[in-house]
């Protein structure tokens, strides 16, 4: 018998569902959809056990499904504000431990956690954010929050650094940032005996590993630390 790491349902599968379920279907979760829309419920009949066609503001449907035994239940709907709050309403009064939902503004947002729900997504601005930040800065590639305060961000390495080994640089002493992997684009010649490149991920890099031009950091800090490093 397989056993599951948490039970999880998903309300709504839209774009934001969709890649919600694809993503915690190889996490070993036992999940269960719920979508109105048959096209939508299809998308993803490949990945998931258990997709429901129905209306998730019945209650009836949620205790059916055991929605009050689950771990987490995650509410998607973000456009139909009125069923985007009463089905995180119902699941808090049928005993759901966790409720997350999705909000498209912050009134929504607030509505949502006087409702009951423990925690507030907003996918769609989200990234936003995070693409800005990638277009007004040169040396960041990409940052993740896993935190409130703590980022996990992958930042080019600049000049000042560049030749120097990560105990010289002292990243960690001056600005409480972590490395945790070093990216490297390693150059080789291919079968037309052209150059190209192969890429080098230096996991747990040691004190003594030289940083070269066109090297990319994996680092981990608050990130107020990460906005003055990448600041260099």
């Amino acid at each position: 018998m397989i056993k599951f790491k948490k039970q999880i349902g998903v309300i709504g599968l839209g774009i934001f569902g969709q890649n919600m379920v694809r993503s915690l279907a190889s996490e070993k979760c036992e999940l269960v959809a719920i979508e109105k829309e048959e096209q939508k419920a299809n998308t993803v009949s490949e990945y998931i056990s258990k997709v429901v066609q129905a209306d998730a503001s019945d209650e009836k449907i949620l205790r059916q499904l055991d929605f009050h035994n689950f771990d987490v239940a995650v509410v998607t709907i973000g456009e139909n504000l009125e069923a985007s709050i009463l089905i995180t309403m119902i699941l808090k009064n049928i005993g759901v431990k966790k409720v997350i939902a999705k909000a498209n503004s912050s009134l929504h947002a607030d509505v949502l956690m006087k409702v009951g729900a423990d925690k507030i997504v907003f996918p769609e601005r989200d990234e936003a954010e995070k693409l800005a930040k990638s277009l007004v800065s040169s040396n960041i590639l990409d940052m993740i929050n896993f935190a409130d305060d703590y980022r996990m961000a992958e930042i080019v390495v600049s000049k000042k650094f560049t030749g120097k080994t990560l105990i010289d640089a002292d990243i960690r002493h001056k600005f409480g940032l972590s490395v945790v992997a070093i990216r490297r684009k390693i150059p080789i010649l291919n079968e037309d005996g052209e150059t190209d490149f192969k890429e080098d991920l230096n996991i747990n890099p040691m004190a003594d590993d030289v940083l070269e031009e066109g090297d990319s950091l994996l680092i981990i800090g608050e990130r107020n630390n990460i906005e003055k490093f990448k600041k260099l």
